[in-house]
């Protein structure tokens, strides 16, 4: 029956073409630009008039910025948006998905209300199936961020599947997720009452005028070249989804936007013998790659195939996008998912399959930003096929980010920053993106790793550590260690190792961090970023004291823990400084702050200062020497006193390792062990480590990984940037007063914003949570996400967690808030409210009982199963 289906919609000819749409069904103001002149200046110009342009046109317009001209390339929406599928779906991995698809849902259900244009809003719910235990767990965490963020979902039976859709076969399914508010809408129609809202707010729009490059003048925009005249701008906003790519490259100072189009496929059918219901819940069904939502009283399924088609990779494009040559070969999986999820489709017409690009970026989440080389030059792109569900959400925190300097959420995961320009090479983008869209319904468990894209920046240590067992992960395009596979391992078996409970990799990270806590070992960590700031004078002085919060006017050869502070005193970056001379400073920073710190020190140190910014993260390799016995390695190696009354913590000082010279050594190791980080010029990298692995020997040295680095860190209460510490997180709520000099008299960037939460006090509060009822061999792990619950009430999530191998726990690391029971406001988080309350961690579903505790403290208590009481100290680090 399937081939004969097949046979009859290849002969099909399509009795009535796509429905056009065009500015004349509009209420918006829209000037074709042949016969209306465009405006000589702006403050800001969007190019792209789908519902991201839309969208950001819109929100501008509602927050009081009234001086806005929209230019679209062809007609308004034509491009991905006429052919995206209409789904709005709130069911996302991340937190802020999550939020901006809940919002983009709230906007379109007023959106006819307001402008009086129909956009086909109809609530149908959505149903997510899952067909294996480990996709339902999957699910499972999902349903819980979605609740205590308020977005209503269940898990739910095959038995209730049934009942909500009747047509579908549930035999095979272990479960469901239901999410009864999320919805269908034309997408089409969304854009246009955007636009309309836009035009009665006073933005301009014109179609068929074209974006031939942006203007750039030391840094800064200044103006947009179109097809029909110059227009003096101070903002740009890129919105241009299939040519956001082209068109960044096309400046003199080009900005790069890694992102991809793909062939996308969906099939719509004549309508069944009795319509489908316009509520009919959405299904997706991610272990069948397919989705299926009524349309007109039929079927519209699309899926996202193992492999798909990349297009466009030689930067050729349409003006308009139309629907691309129908491929019923590479359909045919999906098509046969479909039947075999609705096999009463089997006797049913199709009308038509669709072929339409769409975009996907490297990591599957979408870009959005300001650019790090050109100021005012913003991006909304890359939407990995969820632009509906992100367009109204995404808009709206652009928009504040343009107008305010910062968004009203955190948004680094989607930050264009995370990117670097070596991640726009077209052959990684078109091979990455090739991996990309099937792992849009791929199963992701903790800890996966992209496969594409891979040895693109290498420590050269790479091959030597690769060939001792090294497994790698990958971060800003680094090459990094996880852990050392021992001999007797199966490689291959802890490769395809992929699950929510106990890793197999769990004994192997335990040898390592036993190796750390009892004698030596080495983990390369060269991906850290690497800053050199001097000057001629005093100017490196006076001016990093002024973007950093701690104090840096320290003895040289001193090292500094300090933040890199916003106007709110939320962390830009978490870094250490070391001064190397009284003009000299050497900044170590996360591996993906590499753009974003540059561009935010750019941008902040005076334009006409003698201050030099080098990024030398290419010159050095980084080798962590953690352990007791460290010091006796570098002591045989160095002929130099190691210990702490030669070389006290937090300690830099240049030296010779083995026969290498200039070798920057400092006493710290960023877990709280013993220890030294050894930063070698590239040339000497091979020689150092050869000689650290032969004299360590004889102290039980041995090769480690980011995960033994991970543990260590996590038991230790060491917060991380981008995990625990992002731009709305002060030091004030994380313990870190002592690192700030507010005492001092001297301004810095925040002062201000940390003085008055001083005396108003915090409105959350970082917590340690040691996991009590966990039996790490049969209970779902913590990752990262999970609900916290305080005396029943949901109070926070965690952000990073990893096994205490010393304290035989799971470790959970948070942030506390203190909600009103009565009005759900946020109230002042105190050392009493932890310590007073019984606190629950929600690991897909099942809540697990927790210890809370605050740092600073003198030591920390815990029982250990089957051991005696141990006293882990408190210390700080990054």
């Amino acid at each position: 029956m399937f081939y004969w289906l097949l046979s009859v919609v290849r002969r099909q000819r399509i009795r009535r073409g796509w429905q056009k749409w065009s500015s004349a069904r509009s209420g918006a103001s829209v000037a074709e630009a042949h016969s209306v002149a465009l405006p000589t200046q702006a403050q800001v110009v969007i190019c792209g008039g789908g519902i991201m342009g839309t969208s950001v046109a819109y929100h501008l317009s509602k927050m009081g910025w009234k001086d806005i001209v929209l230019l679209e390339q062809g007609r308004l929406a034509a491009g991905s948006t006429r052919f995206c599928a209409g789904i709005l779906s709130t069911a996302r991995h991340l937190t802020i998905e999550q939020k901006m698809a809940d919002y983009s849902n709230k906007l379109y259900h007023q959106l006819e209300q307001e402008t009086g244009i129909q956009t086909g809003y109809v609530r149908t719910g959505s149903i997510f199936l899952a067909q294996t235990q480990d996709r339902l767990i999957s699910l499972k965490r999902i349903n819980s961020r979605l609740n205590v963020i308020g977005i209503p979902s269940e898990i739910i039976s095959p038995k209730k599947v049934a009942e909500l859709h009747p047509l579908l076969n549930v035999h095979d399914l272990v479960g469901a997720m239901h999410v009864p508010e999320d919805a269908m809408v034309s997408s089409a129609d969304v854009a246009l009452a955007l636009a309309t809202a836009a035009s009665q707010n006073g933005v301009q729009i014109y179609d068929r005028t074209s974006v031939l490059h942006v203007i750039v003048k030391k840094g800064q925009v200044t103006g947009v070249e179109t097809d029909k005249g110059q227009i003096q701008c101070q903002y740009f906003v890129n919105c241009a989804g299939q040519w956001a790519y082209e068109l960044g490259l096309s400046n003199e100072e080009p900005v790069s936007i890694p992102l991809h189009a793909c062939e996308h496929f969906y099939l719509l059918t004549r309508p069944l013998e009795t319509p489908l219901q316009s509520n009919t819940p959405t299904i997706v069904d991610t272990d069948g790659r397919i989705y299926i939502r009524n349309w007109q009283g039929g079927i519209l399924s699309g899926g996202f195939e193992k492999n798909p088609k990349p297009i466009f990779t030689e930067g050729k494009n349409q003006l308009e996008i139309q629907n691309l040559q129908e491929d019923w070969d590479h359909f045919e999986p999906l098509l046969s998912s479909l039947l075999r999820r609705m096999p009463q489709l089997e006797t049913l017409e199709i009308m038509k399959l669709v072929n339409c690009p769409e975009t996907f970026t490297p990591d599957m989440r979408c870009i959005m930003g300001e650019s790090p080389s050109v100021q005012g030059y913003f991006v909304l792109a890359g939407m990995n096929s969820a632009g509906l569900s992100f367009g109204g959400g995404a808009g709206k925190y652009l928009a504040e980010w343009m107008m305010h300097g910062y968004p009203s959420e955190n948004v680094w995961e989607l930050d264009l920053k995370r990117f670097g320009a070596l991640q726009s090479s077209r052959t990684f983008l078109r091979h990455r993106v090739m991996e990309v869209m099937p792992l849009l319904y791929d199963l992701k468990v903790p800890r996966w790793d992209f496969q594409t894209g891979r040895q693109l920046r290498t420590s050269p240590l790479y091959d030597r550590l690769d060939a001792q067992g090294a497994r790698w992960m990958e971060k800003h395009g680094f090459e990094r260690p996880k852990y050392f596979v021992p001999p007797d391992k199966d490689l291959l078996a802890l490769e395809q190792s992929k699950t929510f409970y106990k890793p197999d990799w769990f004994d192997i990270v335990e040898s390592e961090v036993k190796c750390c806590k009892e004698a030596v070992c080495v983990i390369d960590m060269s991906s850290f970023t690497k800053f050199e700031i001097t000057s001629t004078g005093d100017q490196a002085l006076e001016i990093l004291q002024y973007l950093f919060s701690n104090d840096l006017d320290v003895p040289v050869g001193h090292i500094v823990h300090t933040g890199m502070l916003n106007e709110g005193g939320g962390y830009e970056n978490d870094c250490s400084i070391a001064r190397l001379s009284k003009r000299s400073f050497f900044m170590i920073s996360p591996t993906d702050q590499q753009v974003h710190c540059w561009a935010w020190l750019k941008k902040h140190m005076p334009q006409d200062s003698n201050l030099l910014l080098e990024d030398v993260t290419w010159k050095y390799t980084a080798l962590n020497l953690i352990g007791p016995r460290a010091v006796d390695v570098l002591s045989e190696l160095s002929y130099a006193p190691m210990t702490p009354d030669h070389f006290p913590s937090l300690f830099c000082k240049e030296m010779s390792v083995g026969y290498a010279n200039g070798i920057r050594v400092m006493s710290m190791t960023h877990t709280g062990e013993p220890g030294f980080m050894l930063y070698i010029p590239i040339e000497y990298a091979l020689h150092v480590y050869n000689e650290v692995m032969s004299v360590g020997q004889k102290y039980g040295i041995r090769n480690a990984g980011y995960y033994a680095l991970r543990s260590l860190r996590i038991e230790k209460f060491f917060a991380f940037w981008g995990q625990d510490l992002n731009t709305l997180t002060t030091p004030l709520e994380c313990g870190r007063e002592s690192w700030v000099k507010l005492e001092k008299g001297m301004d810095f960037i925040g002062r201000d914003a940390l003085l008055q939460q001083k005396q108003n006090g915090v409105y959350k509060r970082f917590t340690m949570f040691i996991l009590d009822d966990h039996d790490t061999d049969l209970d779902l792990w913590p990752w990262w996400g999970e609900p916290i619950y305080r005396n029943g009430q949901y109070v926070g999530k965690t952000t990073s967690s990893a096994y205490s191998y010393t304290l035989e726990r799971h470790v959970c690391l948070g942030f506390v808030h203190n909600f009103s029971e009565d009005t759900g406001e946020e109230q002042v988080v105190t050392t009493d409210f932890i310590n007073r309350g019984e606190y629950e961690i929600d690991i897909a579903g099942h809540r697990f009982q927790a210890k809370a505790k605050l740092y600073p403290v003198a030591s920390l208590v815990t029982h250990k199963r089957r051991k005696d009481d141990v006293e882990l100290s408190d210390l700080h680090g990054k």
